[in-house]
């Protein structure tokens, strides 16, 4: 194997490649993915997986974001004031996780996706924003329009309950920080489900999100020499082509689509990285 290592990187970029595609339509960020996924079968220590996750889920992002601004899918004003409480507990994140041992984040991880799965599963779709705004939101003028090419509908939204989207976020960027996966394992829901965000803005809006929470994250991975370019390359390059097919898919699929496929690669991740900490899969 050492003398055909040109094949795991070959095998790196094809799942990349399917997995920006995912990413972008379920709006879980890359990371969510990749770092259950190469770290059970593919041969690299785990703290090199996680690294190359945050560039991963960031570089898919950004090749997703101009369509996804065109089509009005994703919305600056709400992203930015959420990603900076975001970022800042990711970057703290990241210093704790370095610290942890291999198989306790590995557990830790699954058992996280796992139960944000399951949320998702069992609490219906939120309503569009289509009530009264609170009172922070109207301040910050969280809320826009957009109209779904899939149901032929023109939604005006407006977000609730900002402040307690400020404290999600932040535990989602701690919690990012600590396992590599950036911040999309749990945008979705925190947009759709308790900010009221309709499902394909808070889809599309995740995706800006990871970019600017990860770029923090990612500095700490860097620094203590936990990110290898010959595995970064291929996963960055094999993503960002991914994504931008995953970007046009996400505009004519039905949320009720998008929904199912949330879920089932959050299940599929989750118990991947579960079983592999707790030594069931090695």
């Amino acid at each position: 194997m050492a003398d055909a290592w040109w094949v795991w990187l070959a095998a790196l970029f094809a799942v990349s490649f399917l997995i920006g595609v995912v990413a972008v339509v379920a709006g879980v960020g890359g990371g969510v993915l990749f770092v259950p996924i190469v770290g059970s079968f593919f041969p690299f220590h785990l703290d090199f997986v996680r690294g190359v996750g945050l560039v991963f889920a960031l570089a898919g992002t950004l090749a997703a974001a101009p369509p996804l601004l065109r089509n009005r899918m994703a919305s600056l004003r709400l992203a930015v004031p959420l990603a900076l409480s975001g970022s800042i507990a990711s970057f703290a994140g990241a210093l704790v996780g370095l610290a942890l041992p291999t198989n306790v984040v590995q557990a830790a991880l699954g058992a996280t996706v796992v139960a944000i799965a399951i949320l998702i599963w069992r609490t219906p779709d939120a309503a569009a924003g289509t009530g009264e705004a609170d009172a922070l939101g109207t301040i910050l003028r969280l809320r826009g329009r957009y109209r779904d090419p899939a149901e032929g509908t023109a939604i005006d939204w407006r977000t609730r309950r900002t402040l307690g989207g400020f404290a999600a976020f932040a535990g989602i960027g701690f919690l990012g920080g600590i396992f590599g996966l950036g911040a999309g394992f749990a945008n979705v829901p925190a947009l759709n489900l308790l900010m009221a965000a309709p499902l394909k803005v808070a889809v599309g809006t995740s995706g800006f999100i990871i970019s600017i929470v990860n770029s923090s994250a990612a500095w700490v991975y860097i620094h203590r020499g936990a990110l290898l370019p010959a595995l970064a390359v291929p996963a960055i390059l094999g993503v960002m082509l991914g994504s931008r097919l995953g970007a046009h898919l996400l505009a004519r699929t039905p949320a009720f689509v998008i929904r199912r496929v949330v879920i089932a690669v959050l299940l599929l991740a989750g118990a991947r990285a579960l079983a592999r900490g707790m030594g069931v899969w090695t």
